[in-house]
């Protein structure tokens, strides 16, 4: 029997005189759910969502169909700062993002700017481009006095997507190889496969095809006992670069610490890259090779006071972020336009998650810092 999308309106059943459309409305369900873990946590019946925000008065978590239409629907509940919120019915593949509600200062440093849907700080799994739309940035900025910008962003930034968190690890066991017998090749997730002639095309520049038999074989004549992947968080191609025919190839420019970049996967579907990954981990571990990232937590792709509103800056800007005097204005200690606030103990807790998700659900074996003193500071100091 073949059945086509049809359409929302009128409610009930509709004969045309070729066929009949059904559409019926149901309110989503939402019970109160748990504080923890944060983000989109699939339980095998439903998903709970968490987020944290000291500064919000409502969030509302958008839900999106494949035609891209919103549902938005309250959190339901706020435990020390957390909103969260169980739904039955969400299932592995849902695309969501949320909206928060607040106050707008900018002189204060406060951007809560319900126009603009934001990223989860704690997605599993990020898929589509950023399309550098004006309707992204929060504001007109100095010269326009700091106006809220209300144009919605929603067609314009990557979605969420709840990710499926069961795996088969059997028989995944970690090298740990001594320290004075480790070699490490450190390698870019693409570029290391991306034109070998011995892996399938289809696999080339994919986590698939870094663990290919092709590569393995190549690495372990070289005597490597470790790869150590530079950025694989999610990331963005930034708007300057695309201007000009480029791509922002080396990764440095992270928006989701939890998501491997969807871009290397080798089946573009929603949250494929997630069980994609976990099997490349798998597979170089049988081949007695550990895996290392490249980590990028001192800053994020939001940018400056000019940069646009993604994720972090819309949630709890001041939280997230180290701020000047004039709050309008980013502390930048990285050189590309802000620093994240270590200092704050929410922060903190996204880069341990972060750490901990990596190591104990990926089976990741170590990382590497990436301008680390950025998130030692205390005041300007690095506190050693």
């Amino acid at each position: 029997m073949e059945i086509r999308p049809g359409r929302t309106y009128p409610y009930g059943a509709t004969y045309d005189g070729a066929g009949t459309n059904f559409a019926i409305f149901s309110e989503v369900e939402i019970r109160p759910g748990r504080t923890y873990p944060y983000g989109a946590t699939y339980d095998g019946a439903g998903t709970n969502f968490a987020i944290f925000s000291e500064l919000a008065e409502k969030v509302e978590l958008c839900l999106f169909d494949d035609h891209g239409r919103e549902t938005r629907v309250e959190l339901p509940e706020v435990t020390g700062h957390c909103w969260h919120g169980y739904l039955p019915s969400i299932v592995v593949g849902q695309s969501y993002g949320y909206r928060v509600h607040g106050p707008w200062d900018p002189a204060k440093g406060h951007l809560c700017n319900p126009n603009k849907l934001l990223i989860d700080p704690y997605a599993r799994s990020i898929q589509g481009d950023i399309v550098w739309n004006d309707a992204i940035f929060p504001h007109s900025g100095p010269d326009g006095a700091w106006k809220m910008n209300t144009k919605d962003s929603a067609s314009f930034v990557p979605k969420s997507i709840v990710t499926n968190p069961f795996f088969d690890w059997t028989d995944d066991v970690k090298p740990r190889t001594p320290w004075n017998e480790t070699v490490i090749y450190e390698m870019h997730a693409k570029g290391f496969s991306v034109i070998n002639p011995d892996i399938p095309a289809e696999q080339r520049g994919t986590y698939s095809g870094l663990s290919h038999p092709a590569a393995i074989d190549y690495l372990k004549k070289l005597g490597v006992t470790a790869v150590e992947l530079m950025p694989v968080h999610h990331f963005v191609h930034d708007g300057h670069l695309q201007e000009k025919g480029l791509r922002n190839y080396w990764g440095y420019n992270t928006i989701g610490f939890f998501a491997p970049h969807a871009e290397y996967a080798a089946r573009q579907v929603a949250g494929s890259q997630v069980a994609e990954f976990k099997q490349m981990v798998k597979t170089l571990h049988n081949a007695g090779i550990e895996v290392i990232l490249d980590v990028v937590y001192n800053h994020t792709a939001e940018g400056n006071h000019m940069g646009p509103m993604l994720s972090l800056k819309g949630i709890d800007n001041t939280a997230f972020y180290r701020v000047t005097e004039d709050a309008h204005y980013y502390m930048d200690y990285t050189g590309t336009g802000n620093s994240l606030n270590m200092q704050h103990p929410n922060v903190l807790q996204l880069i341990m998650d972060s750490l901990r998700y990596w190591i104990q659900e990926m089976h990741v074996d170590g990382f590497r810092f990436d301008l680390a003193s950025t998130l030692a500071r205390e005041l300007h100091d690095v506190e050693f």
